[in-house]
């Protein structure tokens, strides 16, 4: 028998007009961590349910047959838009296999550790910093039931009460990580692979959940072993295309020149997609990049509204993104802009001044990516709300979160409906806001839906079957309900 098993619980479904399909992402994490615990002498069986062979892998009876005979140890791994169902998945599996130690790993449990241990016994451990350098010390003393107090980077009950051990340090040197357990998975079943330039922002944009998971610091991989990778990737799976999935690959024009002069060096011919920040990208960069093969860029853009953007703490001004985006759209086959909308204190004003910005950056030819802010609780912008304006979250049925579901909300208003066999999952969701607040919304204004109303009319998401009435609101704390 294996010495763990190690479960991506992480799935994205990509929204296509009136369809949803599901789109593979190789679980990397998870393939960096079976390579290191390979190394140091364990087995692992690695199971990805993104794979499971099912019409609705939200059902229990779907989870427990792929999780059949799993190893003593259980690590599950998931993102805060799965957090629900991993909980109540990982109850299922304690109560068939009671024997099994299970351990919640990945970022979707970051800033509740320890109310999920307090509120959640069939979970045993929470794992939280970079587990290549905590997961063999960690599967030692489970194995040999040793001092977990000794393990980094675990929250564990000890004497009635939760401990939390800090994490390892950070890995500074990312070259040093031996590369992902690519021997374990079929390449050719997932639809782009990922990979990582660096691990962590120094920014601090307001909603964005990345930077406080890595303390706002930063480390890079070297321009060397980047390539490195993407050509043994190539030589051994006929790799072609690459997804960067670190949100600073742009971390600064230099870096990006190195890189782009090695990837030409290489005679490598395969084609990348990378984010940008508007502040950094200018034409010297983004001409190196589409001529290194860069076939999209991506912009986190946000908002169009000045004053939103200094409060959200982006480092730039609408004028700066009008003028990046309107040279990246003659450089790059296609360069996509994402926009939030549903700020606590975005007006109505703001939000005109994001949907003008929406309605240029479309007719300059970039994608537009609009979404509904989703709150999480290690944001500044959560954590700024305090204690009343969190108690004033609401979750909101006619703006029913495919989010739970899919990591995407679906702004199909009045018609969709919770499935009864979804029921448990979302009546968990609704009993919980401390724990999951990004299936929340903080609608005091009652504009929430009237802006989706307008987003619909222009085309930025579909209709609905029933059309939105000034009647309709988003909840008990909307000036119209």
């Amino acid at each position: 028998m294996a010495d763990i098993t190690l479960v991506n619980l992480n799935m994205l479904f990509v929204r296509y007009a009136d369809a949803c399909e599901k789109e593979l992402h190789l679980p990397l994490g998870l393939l960096y961590l079976t390579r290191v615990l390979e190394d140091a002498g364990y087995e692992v069986d690695l199971r990805d349910y993104q794979r499971c062979p099912v019409e609705d892998p939200f059902c229990m009876d779907a989870f427990l047959e792929f999780m059949k005979d799993p190893a003593p140890v259980v690590g599950l791994s998931c993102m805060a838009n799965l957090l629900p169902f991993t909980i109540l998945a990982a109850q299922e599996l304690k109560r068939r296999y009671p024997d099994r130690t299970i351990v919640l790993g990945g970022v979707g449990a970051k800033a509740v550790e320890e109310q999920v241990l307090r509120r959640f016994p069939w979970i045993d451990l929470v794992a939280h910093g970079e587990a290549e350098r905590s997961i063999v010390a960690l599967v030692e003393a489970l194995r040999t039931q040793g001092d977990l107090s000794q393990v980094p980077g675990v929250y564990h009950r000890r004497n009635g009460s939760i401990a939390c051990n800090p994490p390892p340090p950070r890995i500074e040197h990312l070259d040093s990580i031996p590369r992902p357990a690519w021997h374990r998975v079929d390449l050719a079943a997932y639809d782009a692979y990922g990979m990582i330039s660096s691990r962590g922002c120094p920014y601090k944009c307001s909603f964005c959940s990345v930077a406080p998971v890595w303390n706002r610091q930063c480390y890079f991989r070297s321009v060397d072993d980047v390539v490195g990778e993407m050509k043994e990737l190539h030589e051994r799976a006929g790799v072609d295309l690459f997804l960067f999935q670190d949100e600073f690959f742009v971390s600064s024009k230099q870096a990006v020149l190195r890189f782009c002069q090695a990837l030409k060096r290489s005679g490598l011919k395969v084609r990348w997609k990378a984010f940008a920040r508007i502040d950094l990208a200018d034409d010297e960069m983004m001409g190196a990049m589409a001529d290194a093969g860069c076939l999209e860029i991506r912009f986190g853009i946000e908002t169009g509204s000045d004053r939103m953007l200094k409060m959200t703490q982006k480092g730039f001004t609408r004028e700066m993104a009008v003028s990046v985006v309107s040279r990246a759209t003659q450089r790059f086959p296609r360069v996509d802009t994402f926009f939030i909308w549903g700020f606590p204190d975005e007006t109505m004003e703001d939000f005109y001044q994001s949907l003008f910005q929406m309605i240029s950056f479309r007719l300059m030819g970039a994608r537009i990516l609009p979404s509904l802010l989703c709150l999480l609780p290690q944001t500044d912008l959560y954590q700024s709300l305090g204690p009343e304006r969190q108690a004033r979250l609401e979750f909101c049925d006619k703006l029913l979160p495919e989010y739970v579901m899919t990591g995407h909300e679906v702004c199909k208003v009045g018609a969709v409906s919770i499935e009864p066999r979804h029921a448990p999952i979302f009546d968990f969701i609704k009993a919980n806001p401390a724990l999951f607040p990004g299936f929340f919304l903080y609608d005091v204004e009652g504009n929430i839906l009237p802006k989706l109303r307008i987003l619909q009319e222009h085309g930025f998401y579909m209709k609905a079957q029933r059309e939105l009435s000034e009647l309709d609101s988003c909840g008990a704390h909307s000036p119209r309900a």
